[in-house]
């Protein structure tokens, strides 16, 4: 195989899904690779990736058809995205699918997942939260790109603030005491203020980021009508970070910076994400958010790489 594979990524077009496909082909090197969406026709978009007749058919005619040319290595994420690795390992391509497929491992190359799924296999590769982009080059960018926050008064208070899952929602009473208590302790303090909102926050979530932390030096971003999301930015100025506890990707981001990261809502969730927030609380990684806000050393947490020279290894890339 050559030393740059031409690639495909795949996914239902979920940003954590997304992200991740192009994390692990950016990490991998491949050139040029081509980005496939894929919303499964029924009884596909049911049972993926379980492979029933005619299971070339699922993602329509041009799927179909990109079927006979397949790549050297394709690249999926999410329950939808294994059904199309699956076909594609069938017609010669290697096959590395990201996240848990639920069924056996055995039908791609290489399967990624969480620690926090419990999976095992002989090719299955485990790691500490998901895959992503963020190190210290990426930061660098990220800083560069959103030089104006440099002259906001430090320290500087990153908020990445999620929404409902399936594994929990959004207590607007705790999230509205929490926001207080944060606003006070940085008025007091004298730094600023760096919040987001992600795709799943709730509109009263947002209104009450709006309202509890848009009067204090910094950012506040809730929506589109608040310009280009300066998340990336967030990262890279921040000199602590508040976030929830909702979501694997974003808190994993986080993790994966210079700063201490204080987590919140935990307590509220259940299943896969709190068996990560405990283990990233056991590795003292992240501590639980007070009202101290007390600053510590931390290692930041970076998977990526590791991962990706391990696929490298196991594929002959």
């Amino acid at each position: 195989m050559q030393q740059r594979p031409d690639a495909w990524t795949l996914s239902d077009g979920h940003a954590g899904n997304v992200r991740q496909t192009q994390a692990l082909v950016a990490a991998l090197g491949a050139a040029s690779p081509r980005e496939w969406t894929l919303q499964a026709r029924a009884p596909w978009r049911w049972l993926s990736p379980r492979r029933l007749p005619a299971a070339r058919n699922a993602f329509g005619a041009a799927f179909a058809r990109a079927l006979a040319a397949p790549p050297q290595l394709a690249i999926g994420c999410g329950r939808q995205a294994a059904l199309a690795t699956r076909l594609l390992r069938e017609r010669g391509a290697r096959a590395v699918q990201i996240l848990d497929p639920r069924i056996d491992p055995r039908h791609w190359d290489v399967v990624i997942a969480p620690e926090h799924d419990g999976l095992g296999g002989d090719n299955v590769i485990t790691l500490l939260g998901s895959l992503h982009p963020v190190d210290d080059l990426w930061l660098a960018a990220s800083r560069q790109q959103f030089a104006a926050f440099a002259q906001l008064p430090q320290p500087r208070t990153a908020v990445l603030l999620g929404g409902t899952s399936a594994h929990g929602s959004v207590d607007l009473e705790a999230l509205a005491h929490g926001l207080d208590a944060l606003a006070a302790y940085v008025a007091r303090e004298g730094g600023s203020v760096l919040a987001t909102t992600s795709r799943r926050t709730p509109a009263p979530a947002r209104a009450l980021l709006r309202e509890k932390l848009g009067t204090l030096a910094g950012v506040t971003w809730c929506d589109a009508g608040d310009g280009p999301n300066p998340y990336a930015g967030l990262l890279g100025w921040a000199d602590r970070i508040v976030c929830t506890a909702d979501s694997v990707n974003m808190l994993s981001e986080a993790a994966a910076t210079n700063a201490p990261v204080f987590v919140s809502g935990h307590d509220a969730i259940s299943g896969r994400p709190r068996r990560f927030v405990d283990s990233l609380m056991a590795r003292g990684r992240i501590r639980a958010l007070d009202e101290s806000l007390v600053p510590f050393a931390v290692t930041p947490l970076r998977e990526t790489a590791r991962v990706a020279a391990e696929v490298r290894t196991r594929l002959g890339l």
